[in-house]
């Protein structure tokens, strides 16, 4: 016998409807009941074998005396140390039964610290640290500790100029670079003319290393709200022009970059600039000023050009054979340059090499600023360099 399921099935759909209201009644009353007591879904762990879900690491944690601890979660490891640019060296951390690296550190001074983490002998960035210093090769974090009151390369509440960001084709490499340009507050909304400043990292570093861990950006906007500096524009350029090849030793791998870097900027990225932005096209109106390897580029470019550059410095720098740079470079009459500026630390390593370019310059009668300060080869020294050298320029042109 065949049925008709059009008969059939809405018999069987009364007698089941109880049962159905039943069932979505019970639900109902149950999601009441966790709206009002969330626990109440919570599994309780202590009672079967599930697994707990390891806790989220708090790396690095400033507490309120200016005191840090740095922490890491690696059960295999034999050891961990953490290295940052505060005084004192490395610091060992110890494990804990859960697997859980920590040490602490300080109380550090108000400042920005780059650190690594050394974990069987090799440098890492801190995993549960997203602030990342631009690298070339990522292996430093950044840890910040907040000055009372704010120090000047902290973000104030003031007016704040804009960074940008360009990628062009370098012609003179055949390559394509990159570069950050900052822009003063009100850039935007006049026709005014700006002199430049071309400032230039170090080695191993980026063309975004002197804003997002320089603050350079913010040293410029404070000094401006002070009324301690001009308006300008500071061009931020990629330093590594020549790399080599990495599977083979280069020889003269320094000068063989600062020769690529320099025909970048004098060929490519200074037509760039000012053909793209307001900026006053003469040598008085252009300075030029690096760190570490990029103070090296700025002294030797700036004094074989000084028909470009009327303000010259180098933070820290290392410039190979200095006496023949000044005795190329001053070899003949040269438009006199407004300032010839040099900072370096007593505690770095190239301070010798700062000694024998001031002497270099003395003994050829070349007036200049040699500054020996405090502080060694890190970025805590050149922040304030950069506060120290901005205040100087463009001085003769208002």
């Amino acid at each position: 016998m065949i049925h008709d399921q059009s008969v059939i099935t809405p018999i069987r759909i009364m007698k089941t409807m109880p049962v159905l209201l039943a069932a979505i009644a019970a639900i109902l009353t149950a999601i009441q009941v966790l709206a009002q007591n969330p626990s109440a879904a919570t599994t309780d762990t202590s009672r079967t074998n599930a697994p707990r879900r390891a806790a989220t690491l708090v790396s690095p944690e400033l507490h309120p005396d200016r005191t840090v601890t740095f922490r890491l979660r690696a059960t295999n490891a034999k050891e961990v140390k953490v290295a940052g640019e505060w005084p004192g060296g490395a610091t060992t951390l110890t494990k804990d039964d859960n697997g859980v690296w920590g040490a602490k550190v300080g109380p550090l001074q108000p400042d920005i610290y780059g650190y690594s983490l050394i974990v069987d002998g090799l440098s890492v960035v801190d995993p549960s640290n997203p602030w990342v210093k631009p690298m070339r090769a990522a292996r430093t974090s950044g840890l910040e500790i907040p000055g009372a009151p704010p120090q000047l390369w902290e973000f104030q509440s003031v007016p704040h100029g804009t960074v940008h960001e360009h990628t062009y084709f370098s012609k003179s490499l055949g390559a394509k670079r990159r570069l950050h340009v900052y822009t003063p507050p009100g850039y935007e909304r006049s026709s005014t003319s700006y002199p430049v400043l071309y400032l230039f990292h170090g080695s191993g570093d980026n063309d975004a290393t002197w804003t997002e861990f320089g603050r350079a950006h913010f040293i410029a906007d404070n000094l401006l709200a002070q009324k301690k500096t001009r308006p300008m524009l500071i061009v931020m350029t990629d330093g590594h022009a020549f790399t080599g090849n990495p599977t083979q030793v280069s020889t003269g791998l320094v000068s063989r970059n600062v020769e690529a870097f320099g025909d970048d900027l004098l060929k490519d990225v200074i037509p760039l600039i000012e053909a793209t932005y307001r900026v006053k096209a003469n040598r008085e109106s252009r300075a030029i000023i690096g760190l570490s390897m990029g103070g090296g580029q700025s002294l030797a470019v700036g004094l074989r050009n000084l028909g470009l550059f009327a303000w010259v410095g180098g933070m820290s720098s290392y410039l190979p054979n200095p006496e023949k740079i000044v005795a190329e470079a001053f070899a003949e009459p040269r438009p006199d340059l407004k300032l010839l500026w040099i900072a370096c630390g007593k505690e770095d390593r190239l301070i010798e090499n700062a000694r024998q370019l001031s002497a270099a310059l003395k003994e050829k009668g070349i007036p200049h600023e040699f500054k020996e300060t405090e502080g060694n080869h890190s970025w805590p020294v050149w922040r304030r360099y950069l506060g120290e050298f901005m205040p100087l320029l463009f001085v003769e042109n208002e």
